[in-house]
């Protein structure tokens, strides 16, 4: 009988999801405290993040369904509801078609010369310059953390069509220099060129540390075999970055369809609406009270982000 009774009790004890009888209500109570405990310090940010982030979002996607204008603010409820309307007025918008347009065109040749840049930058630095490194890290890490501001002031000068320094420069090879700022053939290659310069440090930093997490022995084994420095980049180091240059590629592609400082502080979006991009007229649209509007392109944005996204996950994910 005592030897029943052990064994019955081990084989309660021994069965998953159960606690032994002498200390379940003691454990209970331990789990059940350093839950309140967890819930008690989350509580705070809980609570700002519903109000500051999860709350405003709700509104405005109603917002986007809605008539809603400055007028309106006082008697939020009285607004009229117009369902898609919003959304299909945009879509033949022919300035924010414009501005869709110009941020493709920002994106697409934006995104491939600042990871270019980068990856160059960084290849560089890990294993081309060996002495003042770290100088240079922080040379061209610097202007990303530089304000806006202060870099266009700069840029503008660079840019100017009579004494500008790049239009000099051009000037000393033969080539007469462009209105960069004033022509409309020529201000998104400027804001590119600015852009680029202005966040390609963000992505080096990445890339250095992918770089280094590459194997050297793989290249010495294939400079061996008789690699040349070219052959080994393509097919040593690049399959090896490939997660690297996708999380960039995503990142850097999600702050250019968002551009919105580069126009707004050079060109205000212009001449002729040239440099004008999603975000500035959605900017612009609040500005003019439709906040409805404005609400319905902003989640237009939303939607090419998100589609953008997918698509260089589908393109650029290492193939299982």
């Amino acid at each position: 009988m005592a030897a029943t009774t052990e064994v019955t009790s081990r084989g309660e004890a021994d069965q998953p999801g159960r606690l032994p009888r002498g200390g379940t209500a003691k454990s209970r109570g331990g789990a059940l405290r350093e839950g309140g405990a967890a819930w008690v310090l989350a509580l705070p940010f809980c609570l700002l993040f519903l109000t500051f982030t999860v709350w405003p979002v709700i509104q405005s996607l109603f917002m986007s369904f809605t008539d809603t204008r400055a007028r309106d603010l006082r008697t939020p409820f009285a607004v009229n509801i117009v369902g898609l309307d919003n959304f299909t007025k945009a879509l033949s918008d022919p300035l924010f078609l414009k501005a869709a347009g110009n941020t493709a065109y920002f994106v697409l040749v934006g995104v491939p010369l600042t990871l270019t840049m980068a990856l160059a930058a960084a290849v560089v630095l890990d294993r081309g310059i060996t002495r003042f490194r770290a100088v240079f890290r922080l040379g061209f890490y610097l202007p990303v953390i530089t304000s806006i501001v202060a870099v266009a002031v700069v840029w503008r000068f660079l840019l100017q069509q009579d004494n500008g320094l790049i239009n000099t420069a051009l000037g000393w090879v033969g080539i007469n220099g462009p209105n960069w700022l004033g022509d409309s053939h020529w201000s998104m290659p400027a804001l590119i060129l600015m852009a680029s310069w202005r966040n390609f440090g963000t992505a080096m930093i990445i890339f250095l540390a992918g770089l280094q997490a590459v194997p050297w022995m793989l290249h010495e084994a294939a400079a061996i075999d008789g690699a040349g420095t070219w052959k080994r980049f393509r097919h040593i180091t690049l399959p090896m970055l490939r997660p690297t240059i996708l999380f960039v590629s995503v990142t850097t592609g999600i702050g250019y369809l968002q551009f919105f400082e580069e126009p707004y502080v050079l060109t205000d979006g212009g001449p002729l609406s040239s440099t004008i991009s999603m975000s500035m007229y959605t900017y612009k649209q609040f500005g003019f009270g439709n906040y409805g509007y404005a609400a319905s392109l902003s989640y237009l944005i939303f939607v090419v982000i998100a589609v953008v996204t997918a698509i260089q996950f589908r393109l650029l994910r290492e193939k299982g």
